[in-house]
């Protein structure tokens, strides 16, 4: 982790402090957009709050589903250390991303609700048990991504495309509870958005009527770090090292 921070961020200037500050300016910019151009409520909830649950959760899954194309190209040199295997790689690159997420997070988090924006949550543990789901996923999400960019350049490109495309289907600025009952569904197929409505539940209460499942929820995170782990196990043979 302190060789990717070094390499990617550089020991001048703010160095490591990048990797707080540049979600903390992504996650400041979206919601002071989305709160200056959009109504102070929707659905009878407020708008800021609604992007906070929403954005927090999705920069961490966009930030690890980026850095996770190629990534054990860029680091294959360390393979040559007998302790340095593909999964500690990605599990490196994954957990700096997803720790300077939720300091951002807490952040900006703390920074709304001083301000008066944003009240704090009613039920920290289902905050809690909806981010441990996230950060599963985004872990599971990278694993998968990092192996197939190596075995296939097509999804080195299509990695961007794809993750403006499934924007809708991450739940970020909506909530199932808005859709028309028969299109929920297809709705809480995404992990992602069954993880933020427990988050939204946990922040808003029983006023956000969330829609989730706990038991679906479970076994296809745990499916895709089945696929996730076996794919980085079984790599090492497409890596190139130059």
């Amino acid at each position: 982790m302190m060789r990717e921070i070094h390499t990617r961020y550089g020991r001048e200037n703010l160095g490591f402090l990048w990797v707080l500050g540049e979600p903390v300016l992504f996650c400041t910019g979206v919601i002071i957009l989305w709160t200056a151009i959009r109504p102070s409520h929707e659905h009878g909830l407020p708008m800021t709050a609604i992007v906070v649950t929403g954005y927090i959760p999705l920069t961490m899954w966009r930030h690890c589903l980026g850095h996770s194309v190629k990534a054990f190209e860029a680091n294959g040199s360390l393979l040559f250390h007998r302790q340095v295997t593909p999964a500690s790689i990605i599990l490196a690159r994954t957990f700096l991303e997803i720790t300077g997420t939720l300091m951002a997070g807490v952040i900006v988090t703390c920074g709304t609700i001083f301000t008066g924006f944003m009240k704090p949550p009613q039920y920290y543990g289902m905050i809690y048990l909806g981010m441990a789901f996230h950060m599963l996923l985004c872990i599971a999400i990278a694993m998968i991504f990092a192996s197939l960019s190596e075995i296939s350049d097509l999804v080195e490109k299509a990695v961007g495309v794809l993750s403006y495309l499934s924007l809708p289907f991450t739940g970020a600025f909506s909530m199932v509870d808005w859709l028309p009952p028969k299109y929920r569904w297809y709705m809480m197929i995404s992990p992602s958005v069954d993880n933020i409505e427990m988050i939204r539940e946990g922040q808003f209460g029983l006023n956000a009527h969330a829609h989730y499942d706990i038991f679906y929820d479970c076994w296809i995170t745990l499916l895709l770090l089945i696929i996730g782990f076996y794919l980085t196990i079984r790599i090492r043979r497409y890596i190139l090292v130059q």
